[in-house]
């Protein structure tokens, strides 16, 4: 408690009761969640309810847990600090409500499972939208007003399924026992409002949850919630609505902005920025409507907020340029970014090619350059497991999910190592992306891959299909290797990552470059109104020292009186005296 500040403190001695939380970007929120977490445990003493914390990603997870773990020590003697339970809200879900008892709603004769997509039996389950047979891993639910509505992405756009039709769809793969991520929320709402006796125990059991970066709320787990809240459970909600960047999964803020207006709902702010050097802050309030105040002090040395030119021509030059000041300014590149608005943006300047080879040959080609280029072995692992999977006859059900979080499923922990190890090591598994992919690669690969899967055999009792060889054909495998030498060589000295903004969301970077095109930039300067503008805002909000907006040179004559009506300045153009 004396390392909080006073804010922090008051959300954190507050008495036991449902709180709406609104923080700014680098407000600590973290550190606060878990000390009112412990302060909750304190509060209820010994009486046998549970505290929630949950969250949306699996880092912030093992972040809370580790800062759990070191603060429950300070409970008094009486307390029983096991009684709080650290998750994701989706895991929460599936612990609590599709693993025991969604088989019963469902129609199933044995629990429930995820799938990804890659199942062979999925093939069975596809919706028509008048044009082409659509996946059923593709749909996605909502709910509005306690309805639920399907949807399908179409570049950005939600295009509306007919709900009848879907719902039979749904009903029919949920009597195999299946459920995709989207198609789980939906049956954990049927779950709670089907089975009032379901829904009575886990609000005894749990009273209290209090949910992180409660801007990701969308419609489907707003839903489930809705219905905690009836069954008495006291829900708090800690978040940033400008951080609202899901708007697509209707994750918007809305729900967190509006929660503190409910009779019995305890209205908190945190306003204090901790991550942030002051020119980065202030643009961050210009671009929020807010007045937060900075907890750093100015320091020209170190960085600030800047904009920069580029052409699309030229864009190896931006980065260059970028990674000069990073080092100019003795930061680590490592620690740094360069952050995009999609995936497509990222894939172009980290020189992603298409994946080389076909079928199941293509997911391991793919995993290699995950691993050796970009040095991504979750991602790498993904692929194998994914290919590994697909060469089995009678993979069990789930199992590729499974593997996916190995600490909820032992009986997959064994396969799981074995795997992670045939991904990670280049000279006895996952062949090196160096060598020539035709002559050396591929057939590497297939030897290393047969006597894996004998292996599986042995000591799993996994059998493999019968055409192996026949699956783990050489067509559309280059006569080079699958990454050009001088890009590995580049890409093991320092770099600096390209990602998403949507993957570095909730994180502090040394340094951030947003390359923006025309919209993103000037969605960002028109404020936090839109999905885009708040990406742009999360995307300089990440930077503690420096944050740089990128904007097409085309653009800059146009958009240069709002970037400096922002508070940015222009890379390379010294402020007159």
């Amino acid at each position: 408690m004396k390392k909080l500040s006073l804010e922090q403190r008051a959300i954190v001695g507050a008495p036991l009761m449902p709180m709406a939380v609104i923080a700014c970007a680098g407000s600590g929120k973290t550190g606060t969640a878990v000390h009112r977490v412990v302060e909750m445990r304190r509060q209820l003493g010994e009486q046998r309810g549970r505290v929630a914390l949950l969250s949306f990603s699996n880092v912030a997870v093992e972040t809370f847990r580790k800062a759990y773990q070191h603060l429950a020590h300070t409970l008094p003697t009486g307390v029983d600090r096991s009684r709080v339970d650290i998750d994701t809200l989706d895991g929460f879900i599936t612990s609590h409500l599709l693993r025991p008892h969604a088989y019963r709603t469902m129609g199933a004769v044995q629990s429930a499972y995820l799938v990804t997509g890659n199942e062979p039996f999925l093939n069975g389950f596809t919706y028509w939208t008048g044009e082409y047979p659509l996946a059923v891993t593709k749909i996605k639910v909502g709910f509005h007003e306690g309805a639920a509505f399907f949807y399908y992405d179409v570049h950005g756009t939600a295009q509306l399924l007919d709900t009848a039709t879907v719902v039979k769809l749904v009903t029919r793969l949920g009597r195999t026992g299946a459920y995709t991520h989207d198609l789980g929320r939906y049956w954990a709402y049927r779950i709670l409002q089907e089975q009032p006796a379901i829904r009575k125990a886990l609000a005894l059991r749990y009273p209290h949850i209090l949910v992180d970066e409660s801007q990701d709320i969308g419609t489907a787990h707003q839903a489930v919630l809705e219905l905690l809240i009836d069954a008495g459970v006291q829900v708090s909600l800690i978040g940033d609505p400008n951080q609202g960047i899901y708007e697509f999964a209707g994750a918007d803020g809305t729900f967190l902005d509006k929660y503190h207006a409910r009779e019995g709902v305890a209205t908190y702010a945190l306003t204090r920025n901790y991550r942030s050097l002051p020119p980065i802050l202030n643009l961050a309030n210009r671009l929020s409507g807010r007045d937060d105040s900075a907890h750093r002090e100015p320091d020209d040395a170190v960085g600030g907020a800047y904009f920069i030119g580029y052409t699309k021509a030229e864009i190896s030059l931006l980065v260059d340029t970028f990674h000069a000041e990073v080092l100019n300014l003795r930061l680590r590149p490592q620690d740094c970014a360069i952050l995009c608005r999609g995936r497509s943006q990222v894939e172009a300047l980290a020189g992603v090619g298409p994946p080389a080879g076909r079928g199941v040959i293509k997911v391991f080609s793919s995993a290699a350059v995950d691993r050796d280029k970009h040095r991504n072995f979750r991602a790498a692992f993904k692929r194998v497991a994914s290919g590994i999977v697909a060469l089995l006859e009678n993979p069990s059900d789930g199992l590729l999910s499974k593997l996916s979080q190995p600490s909820q499923y032992p009986e997959v922990k064994g396969l799981h190592r074995l795997l992670w190890a045939f991904t990670r090591n280049a000279d006895t598994g996952l062949p090196s992306t160096e060598l020539v992919a035709t002559t050396h690669w591929h057939p590497l690969l297939v030897e290393r891959i047969k006597a894996l899967l004998v292996k599986l055999q042995l000591e799993f009792g996994l059998a493999a299909v019968n055409n192996v060889g026949r699956k783990l054909a050489k067509t559309g495998l280059p006569d080079a290797p699958l990454v050009k030498l001088d890009d590995l060589a580049a890409e093991r000295g320092m770099r600096i990552r390209v990602d998403t903004v949507h993957q570095v969301k909730g994180e502090s970077i040394d340094a951030v470059l947003y390359v923006a095109t025309k919209e993103h930039a000037t969605a960002m300067l028109n404020g936090v109104g839109t999905e885009l503008g708040r990406i742009g805002y999360v995307a300089v909000t990440r930077a503690k020292n420096l944050a740089w907006v990128g904007v097409p040179a085309s653009a800059l004559r146009e958009l240069r009186p709002a970037l400096l009506a922002a508070g940015l300045r222009e890379v390379g153009v010294v402020d007159p005296p």
